[in-house]
């Protein structure tokens, strides 16, 4: 009987610390708050490298069409900077979000969600004229030129970006 209670704590311990491990990795896959100032951040973070940024959301059905080909586009291309936005009028379940993603192979994408309900403001800081149709692409070169597809992008243009901004001089 001795011998079991060890072997109980022990099995209850590596549970115990399966369980943080699990969540730490559950947490770490949700996307990040976009909030008032995230754009300024995201950009920052970025800055002085070729940036495709992806607004998307969980109700808009082209947008869930499309997410496939981002992730095909992501394995295709390693090195490419893709941050996908869950831009949603009204804030989304950070699981639900990371699900639809790792679904559509983009689980190691960076992430972010629209979590203020005030959303016109958010958008505001992106661009003043944008009024929130979705998807919407911005692609911010290393000389800091932006570039916007809206609606569904053709990936095709998007390919033709990357690939002149590799070639463009630094």
């Amino acid at each position: 009987m001795k011998r079991r209670a060890p072997i109980t704590a022990i099995f209850a311990g590596l549970c115990l610390i399966a369980a943080v491990a699990a969540a730490q990795v559950a947490a770490s896959a949700d996307p990040l708050s976009f909030t008032r100032g995230s754009w300024a951040k995201l950009r920052t973070a970025h800055a002085g490298q070729p940036t495709v940024i992806h607004f998307w959301g969980l109700t808009c059905g082209p947008c869930l069409v499309e997410l496939p080909q981002w992730g095909k586009l992501l394995k295709e291309r390693s090195g490419l900077r893709l941050v996908l936005v869950a831009a949603d009028p009204l804030p989304q379940e950070p699981q639900r979000v990371s699900a639809t993603l790792a679904k559509a192979a983009l689980g190691g994408a960076e992430s972010w969600s629209f979590t203020d309900r005030f959303y016109e403001r958010l958008r505001y800081e992106i661009d003043p004229a944008w009024a929130g149709e979705l998807p919407r692409t911005v692609m911010i070169a290393a000389d800091g030129q932006i570039a916007v597809l809206p609606g569904v992008a053709d990936l095709a243009q998007v390919r033709t970006w990357l690939d002149a901004q590799t070639k463009a001089p630094r």
